[in-house]
Formats: C-alpha cells, sequence, structure tokens
C-alpha cells in the first residue's frame, strides 16, 4: 500500500480531504491511504520517511520551500496542492486523487 500525507494548518479540512480521497481510491480498487496532521507536525512527519508522498495544502504554502528541501534531504516527493484540489466536492476529490497519483 502507497501513502500520502497532507500537512495542513488545523488538519480539519485536511482530515476531510484526506477520507473523502482515500475512500475515493477504495472505491475505485486502488491501494493508497491519505492521512493528514498539522504544519507543526510536518517536519517530524517529513523526516520519518513513513510517507510515499507529502501534499502542502493551500493554506500552509509558506511551509513549503521549507518542507520540500527536508523532501529532498530524504529523499520524498513534497508538493503543494491546488485550490482546485482542495474542495470537498467531486472534482475536488477527484483532483486531489489525480494529484496524489501523478506524485507518489
Amino acid at each position: 500500500m502507497k501513502k500520502a500525507l497532507i500537512i495542513c494548518a488545523a488538519g480539519m479540512s485536511s482530515s476531510m480531504m484526506a477520507k473523502k480521497t482515500t475512500d475515493y481510491f477504495k472505491n475505485k480498487d486502488i491501494d493508497i491511504e491519505v492521512d493528514a496532521i498539522t504544519a507543526t507536525e510536518g517536519e517530524e512527519a517529513i523526516r520519518s520517511r513513513n510517507f510515499d508522498l507529502y501534499l502542502i495544502s493551500p493554506q500552509t504554502t509558506m511551509y513549503l520551500d521549507g518542507f520540500k528541501k527536508i523532501g529532498e534531504e530524504v529523499g520524498r516527493p513534497v508538493v503543494s496542492i491546488p485550490f482546485k484540489a482542495y474542495i470537498p466536492i467531486p472534482t475536488g476529490i477527484e483532483g486531489m486523487a489525480n494529484l496524489v497519483q501523478d506524485n507518489i
């Protein structure tokens, strides 16, 4: 199983997006799980290398460069989530799923 982690400001919207995206993958028989944490836990999470992909939410783009650098150090991709893929409606969920699949 592949795993992706959304790093968000407070973790509320990202938890919802993670669950909906994981459900999307399950419905398509794709073995990818998405989880979420807060930005304060981001550096430690990336350094742990427990996930195959790290996604930075639109509201935490101020951390993107720092998290990308850490990702490069540990050999894990860190990508920014565009706003259109961070909306909990079918097109947003599909956009998030495509982003994950394209980068994992």
